[in-house]
């Protein structure tokens, strides 16, 4: 983190035995220092947003810049957060948020994939469950499988920023042609990685 100044720890009140509790320390039962929790949970569960932004861009040291703003956004947001329910889930939609904030301020949109392709593709990554590192890596496999041609096209359009009108220029097909095919790369993508999934769950 930078160099931001925590607030005094603040004790929860009125909560129930499940919100009260650490869920990785049952003799514990008085109320929870939110300080103290909150580091625990920062510290637990970094290495999945650590993994989740590195699916998503090209630089570890970017990714590790985008870490440090997160960190310092879910110790601002903490009181929002309610405890018990899943802080990974949680502290990876902030870290997507903070990674489209840090794309924003950088002039180097084109070695990063845009806003529009990452909507699309982190609806693959299921946040919120326990095989999350698996999907992660399910999805990259899936990207690297498709043809060649829907490759470059992901790259013409997604990472060198071509707009719809060059490719469909340069490639002479129609517009309506080649958003059809951005949409069944995107489809293409959700089945794969439904189906490996499912495999996986099944084996």
């Amino acid at each position: 983190m930078h160099n931001e100044k925590l607030p005094a720890p603040r004790l929860t009140n009125g909560m129930n035995s499940h919100h009260e509790t650490r869920d990785s320390d049952p003799a514990i039962t008085g109320p929870v220092d939110r300080t103290e929790e909150f580091v625990r949970l920062l510290g637990h569960t970094r290495r999945h947003r650590f993994a989740y932004l590195m699916s998503l861009m090209n630089d570890r040291n970017d990714v590790e810049e985008v870490l440090q703003e997160t960190d310092l956004v879910l110790w601002r947001k903490f009181d929002d957060f309610e405890l018990g329910t899943n802080f990974t889930a949680w502290s990876c939609r902030v870290a997507f948020n903070q990674m489209r904030a840090w794309r924003q301020k950088q002039h180097r949109s084109r070695l990063q994939f845009s806003n529009e392709f990452l909507d699309a593709v982190a609806t693959q990554l299921d946040t919120q469950t326990e095989r999350y590192d698996q999907r992660l890596e399910t999805l990259r496999a899936c990207v690297r499988s498709l043809p060649d041609r829907h490759q470059q096209l992901i790259q013409q359009r997604y990472t060198d920023g071509d707009k719809i009108e060059s490719i469909a220029a340069r490639t002479g097909r129609s517009l309506d042609a080649i958003y059809r095919m951005l949409s069944r790369i995107r489809d293409s993508l959700r089945d794969c990685v439904s189906r490996k999934m499912e495999a996986g769950l099944t084996s």
